[in-house]
């Protein structure tokens, strides 16, 4: 007869005892040296060597072994370390839902979004809602479509605006709202004294196009064969504000958003035929449970007209 309720229990002791280090094992991890990992914990460094060598005793395995001036940790270590981290961010994560749950005013939202966002809409959304909730805090980070979905996978961010609305049953998403896409031409190009431009007539075109992950790249790339050809790309950039600038200066054509009110210096925005869009979508992890002032913020930017 196999009894495995013994050895189960030794294992939860065992976690239990690790249990107060798991900031010793993630800082040993980090900096690979005890007196800065002492530093960042605001220990003396003899106490935190005589931790890790009490913790290798309670494992039966050394956790570190010297690597030149500095230690490193054992495959052992690693693998604790590894786990150490994950409950750590599991711990902040519910120590933070703790705190806003007693003060939820006063929570703070990580907030992801395209750069082409930061221009109007975001400062928007945050405008109406720091009238009603003036004391919560935002750390707002910008990034291409995939940076910020990735961040957002791995918890770094609460929410994030992006364009296209990812069809991945790992996220929950609301579409804001549809924005069209322009053609952008340098002034001087022939197809700037157009009504319209089918997409089809830009087989022949020098493109200049942000790069793979943004979300403009793959609208473009997927209308482009949709219309039966690869679009031919001369430069390609991070910022729709440079693509705009190269467009200017005569180094091919874009299809981007429309600037504003006016168009930018050296370039005409023509629409397309037939009309191509995108949807701007709010975007959170699917079954996520969010602390009060990211619910609340959510719920305002869905309830907007």
């Amino acid at each position: 007869m196999i009894h495995t309720v013994p050895h189960e229990n030794a294992d939860q002791r065992l976690a239990a005892e690790l249990a107060p280090s798991l900031a010793l094992l993630s800082a040993v991890r980090a900096t690979g040296n005890l007196t800065r990992a002492a530093e960042l914990l605001g220990l003396p460094q003899p106490t935190v060597s005589r931790r890790l060598t009490a913790l290798g005793g309670l494992l039966g395995a050394p956790l570190t072994s010297p690597a030149g001036r500095g230690i490193r940790l054992t495959r052992a270590g690693e693998l604790l370390a590894e786990a150490a981290e994950r409950a750590l961010g599991t711990m902040t994560a519910g120590a933070r839902l703790a705190h806003e749950e007693i003060e939820p005013a006063s929570g703070r939202v990580v907030l992801g979004f395209l750069h082409l966002l930061g221009r109007s809409l975001v400062p928007e959304l945050l405008r109406g809602f720091r009238v009603r909730y003036p004391r919560v805090r935002f750390s707002l980070v910008q990034g291409s479509r995939r940076d910020v979905l990735d961040r957002l996978a791995t918890g770094e961010l609460d929410l994030a605006l992006v364009a296209p609305v990812p069809t991945d049953p790992a996220f929950t998403a609301i579409p804001l709202n549809e924005q069209e896409l322009l053609l952008s031409v340098p002034a001087q190009h022939p197809l700037a004294r157009r009504r319209q431009v089918r997409v089809a007539e830009l087989a022949d075109e020098d493109f200049v196009q942000l790069e793979h992950g943004y979300g403009l790249r793959q609208i473009t790339d997927d209308v482009c064969a949709a219309a039966g050809f690869q679009p031919r790309i001369t430069f390609e950039g991070q910022e729709s504000d440079t693509v705009r600038g190269l467009v200017a200066a005569g180094f091919g054509v874009a299809l981007l958003p429309r600037f504003g009110q006016a168009e930018p210096p050296g370039v005409v925005e023509v629409p397309l035929v037939p009309k191509v869009t995108r949807t701007i979508g709010l975007v959170w992890r699917a079954g996520d449970r969010p602390a009060p002032a990211v619910r609340t913020f959510r719920d305002h930017v869905a309830a907007r007209e």
